[in-house]
């Protein structure tokens, strides 16, 4: 009897150390995410309307402690009038190189939207300070708050992958 009541703790404790390790890699991104998310700064945006799917390229920012990405784009913009429609969109960013084992690309999905008030002033700055040039010229922010991250980076071995996100919640 003692081992089975013996059993079940460790059953549950298992159970409890396994949710606790998944919330908090649902919380933590990797930080080789975040520093190749830092170190780059032009993302291809995916949008769909009416089931055509469209890119864009933008210039970006990301936001660690919110962990969104910050870009400008005009409302008369195809992607940003189709973001309007349907605002769960995906994207990439990639590293060019013709070095297999030093290919790096990050592959995201998340929501985007236009911040306001006060999440506007605080990514208007990040954005300003990484691209001061945008001070000369009518910045219309938005963000993608990020839902799902895979990254990939051969320097970690051919094909190695980092995953964050609602997909790998899906796959426990």
């Amino acid at each position: 009897m003692k081992f089975i009541f013996l059993l079940i703790i460790v059953l549950a404790l298992l159970n409890l150390t396994r949710s606790n390790l998944f919330i908090r890699s649902m919380v933590e991104v990797d930080k080789k995410i975040i520093e190749f998310l830092h170190k780059h700064h032009v993302l291809t945006l995916a949008t769909t309307k009416n089931n055509i799917p469209y890119c864009a390229n933008c210039f970006y920012v990301y936001h660690e402690e919110k962990n969104m990405l910050v870009f400008t784009t005009d409302y008369e913009t195809k992607h940003a009038q189709d973001a309007l429609g349907q605002n769960i969109v995906a994207g990439s960013i990639v590293l060019e190189t013709n070095v297999i084992g030093k290919i790096q690309g990050l592959q995201f999905q998340g929501t985007m939207y236009e911040p306001k008030e006060d999440l506007l002033k605080r990514v208007k700055t990040r954005y300003l300070k990484r691209f001061p040039v945008a001070m000369l010229m009518k910045t219309h922010l938005w963000v993608i708050e990020l839902s799902f991250l895979k990254f990939t980076d051969n320097r970690l071995g051919f094909g190695k992958k980092l995953i964050w996100g609602q997909e790998e919640l899906e796959k426990i």
